[in-house]
């Protein structure tokens, strides 16, 4: 390993020595300094030790966003393990799946959270081993392996194919903009890519992070306000129910801390990007366009956004190129599938699926798109979730993206259900006020989207249609209504019989 790199257990015990009674970590009023950070994950990295966890394993880790969170990380990688996450909150059967992949010696977890594998939470694990010297330092082979369900919901883990180290030095400023004096404010889950990898890069460089349990709208502000925040990742589900909060309410906080706004993970529909350039600056808002196996991806700040609106940027690392069925290269202008290639080594490796690829070492994450002359990226949706009308695509992204600019709507999700004319049909669920009825949302509709884009039937539901991540499983949604109406046509025809 380079002089310049070590792992990421030794990192934190060097910024330690470096600032130990600066703050590392903190979640509502829980707060830890880096020396405590350091000293409480070598604790755990022995009690882990203890307990049979060795160098390579992959341990589960179903916390939700807390310090102990982080304590459980970082006391992995101290012992040259590979922390998993997984949510706080999956139903056994799921999380039994997840660790069947994973085959983890134990599971960091709260009481309830049980498999057939040892669990601990953190405070148990503190109390195995007092001794807080470190350990001897080693490094992860593999940094992380996070969880994704897909759209088929069978879960699989992507191994990263980097190691859990960093630099010893970090950067005066990151890729992702951040150094020692930032304060980074997380307030998605911490299971998923974004957040975990936003929380791992800020200690690695030397910020400080804080954390939130559950993302609330107002209280995100109100914690930039609190914290002097610098940056801040979110996902475009978060944005939408920040801006739609009263002007009044979201005018009430001090922002003005604010340097830097990520966001990625779900596609940003213009007119909110638009809103949140105008609100807080070009300067500020970044997007990222990529997949947990990190083959590829592009960067977009805001001010290249307002020339080239909608697009997700130009390739920043890696290899993108556009391909039609049969794979050929396809010129400028012209949606097809995105297929992405790494340039060194290899990024990451699926357990529990297979990657869709074409020859040359290419590889797909189903995402349908199209470069303009200037090599500027624009997303249109998943090709499994595209939506064939008549022998014409309709993109569920771009229906959704109209359907939320209504200021009545919180959220939608679009799909296609089986019809005898069209072959599909557009149907959306939308969670909205009350006062929102269909014809309204139609008329809205007509306005933005060509007629054969428009929902032939809207069903209006209470619930949030995406997780904190802002993500959605269209092909769940789908499953489910085409059951629903086979049952009632079952029933009916049961009725008529009798």
């Amino acid at each position: 390993m380079a002089e310049d790199v070590i792992s990421l257990g030794e990192k934190l015990s060097r910024s330690a020595e470096m600032m130990p009674n600066e703050r590392a970590v903190s979640c509502r009023e829980t707060e830890l300094t880096w020396s405590q950070l350091d000293v409480s994950a070598n604790r755990v990295a022995r009690a882990l030790q203890a307990l049979g966890v060795k160098l390579g394993d992959l341990v589960t880790i179903g916390l939700p966003n807390s310090v102990e969170f982080v304590q459980a990380c970082w006391g992995v990688w101290k012992l040259g393990a590979t922390p998993q996450p997984v949510s706080s909150r999956l139903p056994r059967a799921e999380l039994q799946g997840i660790v069947d992949l994973a085959d983890p010696p134990i599971v960091i977890a709260l009481p309830g959270m049980e498999t057939d594998r040892r669990r601990f939470d953190v405070s148990e694990l503190l109390k195995i081993c007092e001794d807080d010297s470190p350990l001897m330092s080693c490094t992860a082979p593999v940094c992380t392996a996070m969880t994704s369900g897909g759209s088929t919901g069978r879960p699989k883990l992507i191994l990263s194919g980097k190691p859990g180290s960093t630099l010893a030095k970090p950067a005066i400023q990151s890729f992702y903009r951040l150094g020692r004096g930032d304060t980074a404010l997380i307030p998605g889950p911490l299971y998923h890519t974004g957040p975990f990898s936003s929380a791992k890069e800020a200690l690695a460089s030397d910020a400080q992070i804080v954390l939130m349990p559950r993302f609330n709208a107002e209280d995100v502000l109100a914690e930039i306000e609190r914290r002097r925040a610098t940056w801040v990742y979110l996902v475009p589900t978060m944005m939408s129910r920040i801006w739609r909060l009263p002007e009044e309410v979201r005018t009430r906080y001090d922002v003005s801390s604010l340097k830097t706004l990520w966001h990625f993970a779900a596609p940003c529909p213009p007119w909110l990007k638009e809103a949140f350039i105008n609100w807080l600056g070009p300067d500020t808002i970044m997007e990222l366009y990529g997949g947990s196996e990190n083959q590829a991806g592009t960067v977009i700040t805001g001010r290249e956004w307002l020339e080239h609106r909608g697009s997700v940027g130009r390739v920043s690392w890696g290899e993108i190129k556009i391909v039609d069925d049969e794979g050929s290269i396809l010129p400028h202008g012209e949606p097809g599938e995105i297929y992405m290639r790494e340039i060194e080594g290899r990024s990451y490796a699926y357990r529990g699926a297979m990657a869709r690829t074409l020859p040359g070492g290419w590889e797909s994450l189903g995402d349908i798109g199209h470069f303009d002359e200037d090599g500027y990226l624009y997303l249109a949706d998943r090709r499994t979730d595209m939506i064939l009308v008549g022998g014409a695509n309709v993109y569920p992204a771009q229906v959704e993206a109209a359907i939320d600019e209504h200021p009545l709507a919180i959220s939608s999700a679009v799909i296609g259900l089986p019809h005898e004319e069209m072959g599909s049909c557009v149907h959306a669920i939308v969670q909205a006020h009350p006062s929102l009825s269909a014809e309204m949302l139609l008329a809205h509709l007509a306005e933005r989207l060509v007629t054969y884009k428009l929902p032939r039937t809207i069903e209006f539901v209470a619930e949030p249609l995406r997780d904190e991540a802002g993500k959605v499983r269209r092909a769940q949604l789908r499953d489910e209504r085409i059951a629903r109406k086979e049952g009632d046509r079952h029933q009916s025809e049961k009725l008529s019989g009798s």
